[in-house]
């Protein structure tokens, strides 16, 4: 029996140690995120509202992903504060708002990139139809019925999310935790933000990549542009921050799912729990690295444009799909467009 009270004070020793490594991990990835986040994302707002000559489908959803990414960085604040303090002191209310958001930035962030994947494989693929689905309207409603579903599928955080008490090593300490009454709840949280927040999105922009490549293997468009491989360097650097953390979801739904007699549940649980405040400032990075990959694709603008290097950069890429979409329109399609000017000349 003294054994066994000694197995569970060194277990909870251990899982404390781990929870203040995890804090102080975080609170640091956090300050950097926060001091690199804020400036570069509202530069990026600033060059597309006020310098950009164009407004490109691309350039609109590299706005609203600012717009997220940029107002996620202001509330990164809050979070240094819980981290080095590790004691909740901005009340329920907040508990459940500001995590509601952050939930809201992940989903808003993914479906961004996803539209963006969708929209090279039109332009690509489907050449011809790339002007009738690139209408303002239509990107217009597309756009808020994105915004609408993001703002659904984050309602889960206000509903797990709350305040909590807890005596760490004598200590009472107030925690913003997730309260899964049941493990049922736990199961459909994470594997909801897991699935829909990664899993099915990165399939499908896998899948249009895919196609993409495919397309520009029949055609005479082998070169690859700027703009591509900036949104593959987007793409990729999501990926890489935020797989930690949907492998600590899915690490949970695991210790959710297995029986509470097994030892292995409150092992797993443990990991999870100390795992999350690092994973989760990990994930932040994804929204302060984008204002740092576009200033690395432009630049080669810098010296020509000063402070519209940006702006240049993303009307480069219309650019870039204008060209792409005539070269990949070939064969009969182009032979039939180039008959069809000639006829209209010849009538004029």
């Amino acid at each position: 029996m003294g054994s066994d009270n000694a197995s569970a004070s060194m277990d909870n020793t251990t899982t404390t140690n781990h929870n203040n490594i995890a804090f102080t991990f975080g609170a640091l990835i956090l300050s950097i995120v926060f001091l690199l986040g804020v400036p570069g994302n509202l530069f990026i707002i600033w060059s597309v509202l006020a310098r950009a000559r164009k407004r490109s489908v691309t350039t609109l959803l590299i706005l609203n992903l600012a717009c997220a990414d940029g107002f996620l960085m202001c509330l990164t604040i809050f979070f240094i504060i819980y981290l080095a303090k590790q004691n909740w002191i901005f009340g329920g209310v907040m508990c459940k708002v500001l995590f509601y958001l952050c939930n809201t930035n992940m989903y808003a962030s993914i479906m961004i990139i996803t539209l963006m994947s969708l929209h090279r494989l039109v332009a690509v693929v489907w050449p011809a139809h790339l002007a009738a689905c690139t209408r303002k309207r239509r990107v217009s409603c597309l756009l808020a019925g994105m915004w609408i579903v993001v703002f659904l599928l984050a309602l889960p955080a206000v509903i797990f999310r709350a305040e909590e008490e807890r005596n760490v090593n004598g200590k009472r300490l107030i925690l913003c935790a997730v309260n899964h009454t049941r493990s049922e709840h736990a199961v459909f949280q994470y594997t909801l933000e897991t699935a829909v927040g990664f899993l099915v999105p990165y399939a499908i922009i896998v899948g249009s990549y895919v196609c993409i490549l495919r397309r520009l293997r029949q055609t005479r468009f082998r070169k690859m542009i700027r703009s591509e491989n900036l949104i593959h360097a987007i793409i990729i650097t999501f990926c890489i921050f935020w797989l930690p953390y949907h492998a600590n979801n899915l690490l949970q739904v695991v210790a959710a799912l297995t029986p509470d007699t097994s030892p292995l549940k409150q092992r797993l649980g443990n990991i999870g729990q100390s795992s999350r405040a690092a994973t989760s400032a990990l994930a932040f990075i994804s929204s302060c690295a984008n204002p740092v990959l576009y200033t690395f694709a432009g630049r080669s603008y810098i010296k020509a444009d000063g402070l519209a290097f940006m702006a240049r950069l993303f009307e480069g890429t219309v650019l870039n799909y204008n060209a792409r979409t005539l070269e990949t329109l070939s064969g009969s399609k182009a032979h039939n467009l180039l008959g069809l000017e000639r006829r209209h000349n010849l009538q004029r």
